[in-house]
């Protein structure tokens, strides 16, 4: 039977008035996504067991939902780690694995590599990286990212356009923990403050804190200790005043929350160097009341040993989105029934960072620790000026080395890093002894399994660390570093 054009009309408009509905009912039914994002801490929060912090809020986060105590930043400093979880990809697959770069050239993504946020928009989401909480300023809306040329990536920085347009994905970049540098002034200061010292709870003092053994034991080690554990429990106030918001709204039971931080401690062994402390993150995920993700081992309170990398976040909040991973995305799932299969590593990797050019690539599983350095002679005590001027642990444990006053873990840290390292993190948390010379059979196969593991990534990956910055890239790094930090009167050749 033949259809005249009137009667093919009617169907064609009554098929796209059907999808107009599904459309909708489709979008009714997608959660609303919130991403808290904390900087430069590891797993230091009271739900992880850290002394002399107060996380309350994130604590009872924890209780409602589930915490991931092996999960792993892909880069031990900021723009490497956010640009790898915006696009899903390794940053050094997509060219974005040194620091702060591409910012004033003409660089592109590589074909069907986009950003998060694009990819969100497509099904209607609105997005906002967040600024303001009501006319409370609380998110530094900070990007970071290795790429500037992508177009337009957020709605909104104001919490208060969310209510009206879900569903939502929000993003908070916390101020803590950070030093206080973005004033460009910090050469001219003798210690530089940490954003939000003046009013963070002092749970930690010189006096009850016990710093890391590769510290030494002296009052600005013990100092420095307790300003970073007091900067942890001022984010916990933000966030809580950020999830009695969600509540307020009426948001929060359509509102699945991640909470993580983008790299590990600020601290001189944390960030920049890939070892534990600047690698392993805190990731907490809870779902919402009109969303359940978890079921079986999963349910609120849970602590979850499987592998995570940050990387991972791009392709679980696609899936929360109902959004399908795009073919050759690096990122799985790792939350809820939609979880793929368990990472049984996590990778990552340091290039150059400011003005220091160092490469190294790690890799985790759920207990050993696999670091291989590719730059002979790099260690603790190579320059770097926001270092050298920031940390003071640095520059004290320098002075206690020429004193002859250093002595045990410090000291073997102020060598050369070897060329291989291997630690056993459950019987050696904060990775003080090496073992990749070491003749028992479990950390020889632990070596080698690693090895292998790290040599087969970097292939299937593409791992671009081998292909160094032109000299005059990186050249302007080292005096803008000089102009913002100082440079040590030690440094005999400023260049």
């Amino acid at each position: 039977m033949q259809l005249n054009l009137h009667t093919h009309l009617r169907i064609l408009l009554a098929l796209f008035a059907v999808s107009l509905i599904t459309a909708n009912l489709n979008a009714a039914k997608r959660p609303n996504i919130l991403w808290i994002v904390g900087e430069n801490f590891s797993n230091d929060l009271g739900c992880y067991g850290q002394d002399n912090v107060a996380t309350p809020n994130l604590d009872d986060l924890a209780k409602k939902g589930v915490r991931y105590v092996n999960a792993f930043s892909t880069s031990p400093v900021c723009a490497p780690s956010r640009s790898c979880f915006m696009l899903g990809m390794y940053q050094t697959t997509t060219d974005t694995h040194h620091m702060r770069s591409h910012r004033d050239d003409d660089f592109k993504l590589p074909a069907g590599i986009r950003p998060i946020t694009h990819r969100l928009k497509d099904v209607g989401y609105y997005t906002a990286n967040l600024t303001h909480v009501g006319k409370e300023e609380m998110g530094t809306g900070k990007l970071d990212l290795n790429f500037v040329n992508e177009g337009k990536l957020y709605d909104t920085a104001q919490w208060d356009d969310l209510k009206s347009r879900q569903p939502f994905f929000a993003q908070i970049n916390l101020p803590e923990a950070e030093y206080d540098i973005y004033d460009r002034k910090s050469a001219e200061k003798a210690r530089v403050p940490w954003v939000g010292e003046e009013w963070h709870p002092k749970v930690a003092t010189e006096k009850n804190v016990t710093p890391p053994p590769f510290y030494p034991d002296h009052p600005i080690a013990r100092q420095e200790w307790a300003r970073y554990l007091n900067s942890i429990s001022g984010a916990d106030v933000r966030i809580g005043k950020l999830l009695a918001r969600l509540k307020a709204d009426g948001m929060d039971d359509d509102t699945v929350v991640i909470f993580f931080s983008d790299n590990g401690r600020l601290t001189p062994r944390g960030i920049h160097w890939p070892f534990d402390q600047g690698l392993r993150v805190p990731v907490i995920a809870r779902d919402a009341k009109n969303f359940r993700l978890f079921s079986g081992k999963e349910k609120p309170g849970t602590v979850s040993k499987r592998v995570v990398s940050l990387l991972d976040l791009t392709a679980t909040t696609l899936a929360l989105a109902g959004i399908e991973r795009p073919f050759g995305m690096q990122s799985r799932v790792f939350l809820g029934k939609m979880a793929d299969p368990a990472r049984s590593y996590a990778f990552a990797a340091r290039d150059r960072i400011d003005e220091t050019v160092v490469r190294m690539r790690s890799v985790h599983d759920n207990r050993y620790h696999y670091i291989r350095n590719h730059t002979p002679g790099a260690g603790f005590e190579t320059l770097n000026r926001y270092k050298e001027k920031c940390f003071l642990v640095k520059p004290l444990m320098r002075k206690l080395k020429a004193e002859g006053k250093l002595t045990g873990p410090a000291l073997d840290l102020m060598k050369p890093f070897p060329d291989e390292m291997l630690f056993d993190t459950r019987s050696d948390p904060h990775e003080i002894k090496n073992l990749a010379a070491s003749n028992k059979p479990a950390h020889k196969a632990a070596l080698q399994r690693l090895r292998n593991a790290l040599d087969t990534w970097t292939v299937e990956t593409g791992d671009r660390g081998h292909i160094p910055e032109p000299p005059e890239v990186v050249a302007p790094f080292l005096k803008e570093m000089h102009d913002w930090f100082g440079t040590p009167d030690w440094v005999k050749d400023p260049s």
